[in-house]
């Protein structure tokens, strides 16, 4: 690596916690609502979800690259002990919600534990593209998607590291967006439907490789990085807003290969701009309202779909938006404050290592993935 090893702890490794992401992912979750929502100019705005994959590549990425500085390998175990305890204990009170309720929102259904079972395996990506389920949980095939990459995407870092010149790490994982991005319009070109592309995570996988790339320059610091960041710094945020003026005017195709590569970018550079503290960005970003969304934000993508779902087809979009957002809010608020905290805390629970006095974590529940 560019950067000189750090000693550091294991069970220590942790980023610095900054609101600005917060911030953003309640952006992304309010886009994603709007979008399922039917709002005008957002129904084809899918585009949140991108949002999320970039950031949580970005971050898991991070942490991975400072382990692997500081340790010399990743501690598998932990890895996945410490996304389980993140991510499951809110998706499985939500699955036993769902299918307690759905019955009586949508009379007759029958298959509400067959889209649970998918969905608690993380196998929603692969069946909505090719065995159409889960239909009402249709928001899972994200999840599936992140929680692939964190399956393979840890021991293939470790190797890139392992083999590649200190500070070089960043040109293979370049190569892989381009293949990723690639990846994707072949199977476009080869006229695949919609739903066969989309929601797959081998054709998806380029978002998550954003993050990782901005990680991992960030992390290495190249010459010729440093010279960009110093001259996009300012007002480079601008470009976010291109996706989301042009969103309504893609079809379906023209969305997959051009439409989420926009939105991709425009992650990537928001990221990279809040980096700076007490830029425009970064304050507006950090205002406690889109905060404390951006903290309740997975269980909010947890709750929403089913809610904004049922609503919609008698209401409004304003108030399906409004009301469904709420509803969603408040579920997502009483899931984070109990199963969710209790799963941290039994998490987080271990004996204090031996260390200098000096050394201290800065790991936050608020960095966790989605």
């Amino acid at each position: 690596m560019a950067e000189v090893p750090q000693s550091l702890s294991p069970g220590r490794i942790g980023l610095p916690y900054n609101p600005a992401l917060d911030g953003l992912r309640a952006v992304a979750i309010v886009l994603v609502l709007l979008s399922h929502a039917h709002a005008p100019m957002f129904e084809g705005a899918f585009y949140g979800v991108d949002i999320f994959f970039v950031l949580s590549g970005y971050l898991i990425t991070s942490l991975l690259l400072q382990e692997l500085q500081g340790t010399g390998r990743i501690a598998y175990g932990r890895f996945f002990r410490r996304r389980f305890l993140r991510l499951m204990p809110a998706l499985l009170l939500f699955l036993a919600v769902y299918c307690l309720v759905a019955p009586l929102l949508w009379p007759g259904l029958d298959d509400m534990y067959a889209d649970a079972l998918v969905a608690a395996l993380y196998l929603a990506d692969y069946g909505i593209a090719f065995f159409d389920q889960p239909d009402k949980l249709l928001h899972m095939w994200s999840l599936s998607v992140e929680e692939h990459f964190y399956l393979v995407w840890p021991p293939l870092l470790a190797l890139l590291v392992r083999h590649m010149p200190p500070g070089k790490v960043w040109r293979p994982v370049l190569l892989l967006c381009v293949l990723a991005w690639a990846w994707r319009v072949l199977w476009v070109a080869q006229g695949q439907q919609f739903y066969e592309v989309f929601f797959r995570f081998d054709t998806r996988a380029s978002g998550l490789l954003m993050g990782s790339l901005l990680a991992c320059l960030l992390h290495e610091q190249p010459a010729w990085f440093g010279a960009l960041r110093q001259r996009m710094a300012h007002g480079m945020w601008l470009v976010f807003a291109v996706p989301l003026l042009m969103a309504h005017s893609w079809d379906n195709m023209d969305a997959m290969v051009w439409g989420i590569t926009v939105v991709e970018g425009g992650a990537l550079m928001v990221l990279l701009a809040v980096q700076r503290e007490h830029t425009l960005l970064h304050e507006m970003l950090r205002a406690p309202a889109l905060v404390w969304v951006g903290k309740l934000s997975y269980g909010v993508y947890l709750w929403h779909y089913p809610v904004v779902r049922y609503l919609r087809t008698d209401l409004h979009w304003s108030l399906t938006v409004a009301l469904g957002l709420a509803i969603s809010l408040a579920l997502a608020a009483l899931s984070f404050h109990t199963v969710e905290r209790w799963a941290l805390r039994w998490r987080d629970a271990r004996p204090a290592p031996h260390k200098p006095p000096r050394e201290r974590s800065v790991g936050s529940p608020a960095l966790s993935f989605r």
